[in-house]
């Protein structure tokens, strides 16, 4: 029997966030869903009057973070888990992209998340118990070409989660990083910001890559849904993974990043270990 609990739950608006939070609903969870807009807020509601709760935010900005959570803890109730969901991908090549738009990456996909659990984590220090889910993305495991500050911020929240983990276990306080694979949302589509061409060196590697992309957007292999029902197995989990990889197309590149990781570490081990003071 699935026990209630109250999540909160940013960028609910679309993909996996709002399939997420639809799932969770009709799981018998209640919601605070994070949106941009009054009238996202209000639809959010709508979903389902009394168990949906909408809450401005953007994630950049940090100063709104703790007030959002103490309003959540005081008129909705414990944040039972938390689900750091908003983010979105850049794509462009690294020499094309601008340091600005790194920076806006990591604030969206890095910064916004950890003080969102830097505000939730007493709360939850306080009562022994909860669980946070980051979403990464399999590009938080492994590399393609144009996408190298979506998958810096990923890498980084991979990193992040599984020390968080190490420090809160403790206290009964789980983390969780899911790292989806290829999904029909709108990652690939308006949800992403692709920087302008302007090497021409660059277009042999980069332009079927770019191509390839938008032609498969809409009709990956993954479902949200599906998605969606995986992470609530895990919130129900009382020993949830660590590390969680969704769709055969992450657990197939990840494999053979890890294989081709552990040659190479083989290959190079000898030198890996003539730095070693033997003295």
């Amino acid at each position: 029997m699935t026990v209630s609990r109250l999540l909160l739950l940013t960028g609910v608006s679309s993909g996996f966030g709002r399939a997420l939070a639809q799932q969770a609903l009709l799981a018998g969870h209640r919601v605070v869903g994070t949106v941009r807009s009054e009238t996202a807020r209000q639809d959010f509601e709508a979903l389902a009057p009394g168990h949906a709760f909408g809450r401005l935010l953007d994630v950049t900005d940090a100063g709104t973070i703790d007030a959002l959570i103490t309003d959540i803890e005081s008129n909705v109730g414990a944040i039972d888990v938390l689900v750091n969901n908003a983010g979105y991908g850049h794509e462009g090549i690294l020499e094309e992209s601008t340091l600005d738009e790194l920076r806006h990456q990591f604030e969206v996909n890095v910064f916004g998340p950890a003080a969102l659990i830097k505000a939730v984590l007493p709360h939850m220090r306080a009562r022994r118990r909860g669980h946070i889910l980051n979403i990464t993305s399999m590009g938080g495991f492994i590399t393609l070409p144009g996408i190298a500050w979506y998958c810096g911020s990923k890498f980084a929240l991979e990193g992040i989660s599984e020390v968080l983990g190490k420090e809160v276990a403790p206290f009964g306080i789980h983390v969780t990083a899911i790292a989806p694979g290829s999904f029909r949302t709108d990652w690939a589509g308006r949800s992403m910001v692709r920087a302008s061409r302007s090497i021409g060196d660059y277009d042999v590697l980069f332009d079927p890559i770019r191509r390839a992309r938008e032609e498969k957007s809409g009709h990956q292999l993954g479902d949200p849904i599906k998605a969606a029902q995986a992470m609530l197995q895990v919130i129900d989990n009382p020993n949830p993974p660590t590390h969680l990889l969704l769709g055969s197309d992450a657990v197939q590149l990840v494999r053979g990043k890890l294989a081709s990781m552990a040659e190479r570490i083989d290959t190079w081990e000898s030198l890996s270990r003539s730095t070693d003071d033997r003295v």
